[in-house]
């Protein structure tokens, strides 16, 4: 029998328990007893030992019957009482058992109670209450915190590997909804040119084929390099700002990436934000257009500040209204799932304009 196979045969049938209760009780009769060479000589020499095996035999018998029927049928499906009862007749039983030990050892050694233990038969009351009972309640205590605290930490295990799975899941999901919603912005940017200006149109296009080289290959790890994503931002601003009419929309982005270090952060974690901007920033002749964006990086943390100016006349439509809540929405999940403890985020929408600061505290890779 090899290693594996006999390790195997050990976890099945719990062998493992064995030696557990041997030193469990070794212990017990080395704090009454004094030595292991003591200990050794009392199994060995003693008349009184019989009594010891009726504490393993029945202890055992009393945790073993907690642990696989008691607890399963009465504990785990909400019946406490009935199982405090339960647990309290068996200790009460086992421990009958284990003072009737006493009794077989002078059976076996010919000698009476009292020159075996010190005790008169009228005084079983000793023996059952005072030298018996406290061991087999500790034996039952430590056999049932151990299982209890081990289905626990299974339990908690379990919820822990799932709650990891249920984030991993709804991040790849924001992550997708995200994604489409940015390429189908981009394109109909570059449609929008190419009657406009077909030079501009194509340029555009070789811009917007290198985002979408990196968002398709380059960022489909949880984190990437702070600079290639402020590369692909700074790409992303100068397709955007062709869209626009430049005349009548002021805009101003200063990008400063001050860090000594090499940072990473979430991948498209702050495209939503300018998104959100370019797509509802106000056109109108009668009003001042703008979008002003402020964005550094130090060792310490990331801060972004966006602010674009809103249409003062009428509503959004209904489908730019939730489109942008949708993708900020998202956002804002997954900067809770990504930045649990390391982010603020705030967002003003006033009359006249939107804006947003959002805060990333560096967390250690």
């Amino acid at each position: 029998m090899n290693y594996d196979r006999f390790k195997d045969f050990v976890l099945k049938y719990k062998l493992y328990h064995i030696p557990f209760w041997l030193g469990y009780h070794l212990v017990w009769l080395t704090i009454n007893i004094g030595s292991l060479s003591e200990v050794y000589d009392y199994l060995r020499y003693s008349d009184s030992s019989p009594k010891f095996y009726f504490y393993v035999i029945f202890q055992l018998i009393g945790v073993y019957f907690n642990l696989y029927y008691l607890i399963p049928k009465l504990l785990y499906v909400g019946r406490y009482f009935s199982y405090a009862l339960a647990v309290l007749g068996t200790i009460l039983v086992c421990n009958a058992f284990i003072t009737s030990g006493y009794f077989f050892a002078t059976l076996t050694s010919g000698k009476t109670l009292f020159e075996l233990f010190g005790v008169y038969p009228n005084q079983v009351s000793k023996i059952y209450f005072v030298w018996a009972l406290p061991s087999t309640v500790a034996s039952m205590t430590l056999a049932m915190s151990i299982k209890l605290g081990k289905n626990w930490l299974q339990t908690e295990k379990k919820r822990l590997r799932l709650e990891k799975e249920h984030l991993e899941t709804e991040l790849k999901y924001l992550k997708s909804q995200i994604n489409p919603h940015f390429l189908f912005n981009t394109i109909n940017s570059i449609f929008a040119l190419i009657h406009k200006n077909p030079d501009l149109a194509s340029e555009s296009l070789a811009n917007f084929s290198d985002m979408l080289r990196y968002q398709l290959y380059e960022c489909n790890d949880e984190k990437i390099v702070l600079d290639k994503e402020l590369d692909f931002i700074e790409n992303f601003i100068d397709l955007e700002k062709l869209r626009l009419d430049q005349g009548h929309t002021k805009m101003q982005f200063d990008i400063q990436n001050h860090t000594t270090q090499k940072k990473t952060i979430a991948p498209f974690i702050l495209i939503p934000f300018l998104e959100n901007a370019f797509k509802h920033v106000s056109k109108g002749k009668g009003q001042q257009n703008f979008i002003q964006m402020e964005l550094e990086a130090n060792d310490r943390l990331l801060q972004l500040n966006i602010i674009n100016s809103k249409s003062v006349n009428g509503q959004p439509s209904k489908d730019v209204s939730e489109s942008s809540g949708i993708g900020l929405k998202n956002v804002s999940r997954r900067l809770k799932l990504l930045y649990p403890e390391s982010h603020s985020l705030a967002i003003e929408n006033q009359n006249d304009r939107f804006s947003v600061i959002l805060k990333l505290e560096w967390q250690k890779n």
